[in-house]
């Protein structure tokens, strides 16, 4: 027998590299038709005949699917190996051959009677989502084995990250224009498209159509497929799948995951992904749950699944600090508004998708509770120090001078416990967008306020924006060491470097001037609108808020642009785009004499 099977290999190995070669192509073949048949079943209105067509050929390439595992399979020489690392692909493909099967051959579905058992009226209508999901999991299995070979392309990793977002945003703007994701008569428009696109894959939140009536079922599915997956990103939720799988990744897909996480080292980023995307869909799943008993008895729904569904997107909203809604006043609609509960549960996902992943691991994860239970002594990372302290200072200030500032404005008919919460609320929406009050009636100092939070923004290695509140800190303790004449920078008695503090500076001097030459092409192309209202909206998709007076909309063509713009160096960073189009000096072992210069 074993003689036998090291015949079969020795026949196979001179073919495998020339087989492997065109069973990649056939999968990239199989994985896009599969994806276009699904888009078009789901993105046009088709009669049902139609419909069961497109399902004979999803059938076909399930089919083609099967045959290129077990040709894999043949040419795997280690196939008990191999059989062990493909176990998921086994049960996916097995279940729908195994359906298919019995239906062509015996006239029984699996499916079918699964939903009939489950109590579903609409048979048809369940077979077509399982299906779909379950083909779903198999086009994801195949692209995150495609994303392990990123090692190969010879990219920069701050590219690499940019296309990455890029492609996602492509995506989600051709699936926003289909016919059946919006209710209006005709598709939608495309740059209204590319601003919703990159609004949730950006995790802002700004809209330029109400995301509640405009979007159908589907369309609002796709914008909270687009958050997800932008709020983690697209890289981390490959490279998890392809861990998940034993897939390899090599050093260059590492270093992304490093630079996309703000991790210190390959080796850190690498193990905390999976927990990463572990904790992340715990995080959402308890939020969910949270907010679906936190809606009240004065928010009417019309079935059980729109709640879930509401749930669902508002969860996965919340700590995806993307600000979207499914109503049309945000949570500023008339049932939300006193609903005090349920504006705590999502200020708390809100807090928690704002501190950063890494952070987030240091406090919550297993083995740091487990360590700390431990060792009592052990103290918190300083990062993870400085995300929380720095977080709860600017959320604590927000609130102090919101309620100070609006008490007698738009906190004005609320009681002194209902004035704190809205303003702890709105303070803690500066990294997210979600309001509880009439933005467009803030006072001016409200808004200066406002901006100046969102222009800070989150934490590194978070789903939110702006300059990172450990930016914020450098800079504010690198300047009181400049007045008090120090010229050592320490937090925590560690030295804090000079390549990181010209790191911090450098982003802090990218963002203002971006911000700067942004508010002054707006200036031009809207000069019927009030410029401090332009200036907090630019300002607002910089820090990938979201937080709106309502004017975008009215922007015209190169005004949403630039708002795309922003919305887009926001979310990727103004330091990965640098590092992106710039070149590394060859040497720089050298040094001049000292200059001295009139500064201040």
């Amino acid at each position: 027998m074993l003689l036998s099977i090291e015949k079969l290999n020795r026949l196979l190995y001179n073919s495998k590299a020339r087989v492997h070669s065109l069973l990649n192509l056939l999968t990239y073949i199989n994985s896009f038709a599969a994806f276009s048949l699904l888009t078009y079943v789901y993105g046009f209105y088709l009669t049902s005949s139609e419909v069961s067509s497109i399902f004979i050929f999803l059938n076909a390439v399930i089919l083609l699917y099967t045959v290129i595992y077990l040709v894999r399979l043949l040419y795997a020489f280690q196939r008990i190996t191999f059989l062990r690392n493909t176990i998921v692909e086994i049960a996916l493909m097995g279940f729908l051959v195994y359906n298919g099967v019995s239906y062509y051959f015996f006239n029984s579905n699996v499916l079918y009677i699964l939903s009939q058992l489950l109590g579903y009226e609409n048979v048809g209508a369940f077979y077509e989502v399982a299906t779909t999901l379950l083909i779903l999991l198999l086009v994801g299995i195949e692209v995150s084995k495609v994303s392990t070979r990123i090692s190969g392309v010879r990219l920069k990793p701050a590219v690499t990250l940019i296309y990455s977002f890029l492609l996602i945003i492509a995506m989600g703007t051709g699936l926003l224009m289909l016919p059946a994701m919006t209710n209006s008569p005709s598709s939608m428009a495309f740059l209204e498209a590319l601003f919703t696109a990159v609004s949730a894959t950006c995790v802002t939140g700004l809209i330029v159509v109400d995301t509640a009536t405009y979007f159908t079922f589907k369309g609002q599915v796709v914008i909270l497929f687009l958050i997800q997956i932008g709020g983690i990103g697209m890289v981390t939720f490959a490279t998890f799948f392809a861990l998940f799988l034993k897939e390899g990744v090599g050093i260059k897909h590492q270093s992304i995951m490093q630079s996309f996480l703000s991790t210190e080292s390959l080796f850190s980023a690498r193990g905390l992904l999976r927990q990463i995307v572990l904790l992340t869909l715990l995080i959402e799943s308890i939020g969910f749950v949270a907010i679906f008993f936190a809606w009240g008895r004065e928010v009417e729904f019309e079935s059980l699944g729109q709640k879930l569904f509401f749930s669902i997107f508002h969860a996965v909203s919340s700590f995806c600090s993307a600000g979207f809604s499914l109503y049309t006043n945000g949570l500023y609609e008339q049932p939300l508004q006193r609903a005090y509960i349920l504006q705590l549960v999502i200020a708390l996902l809100i807090i928690l998708g704002s501190l950063g992943f890494s952070s987030l691991m240091d406090l919550f994860s297993i083995s740091s509770l487990r360590e700390r239970l431990a060792k009592p002594w052990k103290d918190w990372k300083l990062n993870t120090k400085i995300s929380v302290y720095v977080s709860f200072g600017l959320i604590v200030f927000g609130m102090v001078i919101f309620f100070i500032l609006e008490k007698n404005n738009t906190l004005a008919g609320l009681n002194l416990m209902e004035s704190l919460i809205a303003s702890f609320f709105q303070s803690v929406t500066r990294t997210t967008g979600f309001n509880t009050v009439d933005v467009t009636n803030l006072h001016v100092p409200t808004l200066i306020l406002l901006m100046f939070l969102m222009f800070i923004g989150s934490s590194p290695g978070s789903t939110g924006g702006g300059i990172k509140t450990t930016t914020f800190y450098i800079i504010a303790l690198s300047v009181i060491s400049s007045i008090r004449g120090k010229k050592i920078i320490s937090i925590d008695k560690r030295t804090i470097p000079n390549d990181l503090l010209f790191k911090a500076y450098s982003v802090i001097t990218f963002a203002a001037a971006y911000n700067l030459v942004a508010l002054f092409i707006l200036s031009i192309t809207e000069p019927d609108l009030n410029i401090l209202h332009v200036f907090f909206e630019q300002v607002s998709a910089f820090g990938t808020v979201g937080l709106s007076v309502g004017i975008a909309p009215q922007l015209s063509a190169v005004g949403k642009v630039v708002l795309i713009i922003s919305m887009f160096l926001g979310r990727v960073g103004t330091l990965t785009i640098a590092l992106a189009v710039s070149r590394q000096v060859i040497s720089n072992a050298y040094q001049y004499p000292n200059a001295y210069l009139m500064v201040g």
